[in-house]
């Protein structure tokens, strides 16, 4: 059985089904063999209250999945409502393959990888923000 294999940097955490797990001195590679774990590098984690644009509240939907947060289908549905609503935004070429691709994974039930292809996103989202502003 394959599985999930993480590599990680030292004093790195991780939040395995609920569980914040930090790593020692030295870089470690552990192999999850257990089906449907719920995995977040806490590094990627984005913090409640800077949840706080839509792109980032995208995020922030799949990060409640990972973490088992969400009920996985409430949440698969919050989440794909959320990318229908940034597609009017993000209308863009490679916005548009990125919010299919994230649309994809959301879809077949891969938060973590719909909430990696989003956070391509967040530096677009902070340059329309900024132009907006002037």
């Amino acid at each position: 059985m394959s599985g999930l294999v993480l590599k990680l940097a030292p004093n790195e955490r991780i939040l395995i089904n609920g569980a914040v797990i930090e790593n020692g001195e030295r870089r470690a590679k552990i192999s999850i063999k257990t089906p449907n774990v719920k995995v977040l590098r806490l590094r990627d984690a984005i913090h409640p209250e800077r949840a706080d644009t839509p792109v980032a509240r995208a995020c922030y939907i799949a990060q409640l999945i990972l973490s088992g947060d969400a009920e996985a289908d409430e949440g698969r549905r919050q989440l794909v409502l959320a990318i229908e609503q940034l597609s009017q935004v993000f209308d863009d070429r490679d916005s548009r393959g990125i919010l299919d691709a994230a649309t994809a994974f959301a879809v077949a039930g891969n938060p973590y990888q719909a909430m990696r292809r989003l956070r391509d996103l967040l530096p677009r989202e902070a340059r329309y923000f900024a132009a907006q502003r002037q």
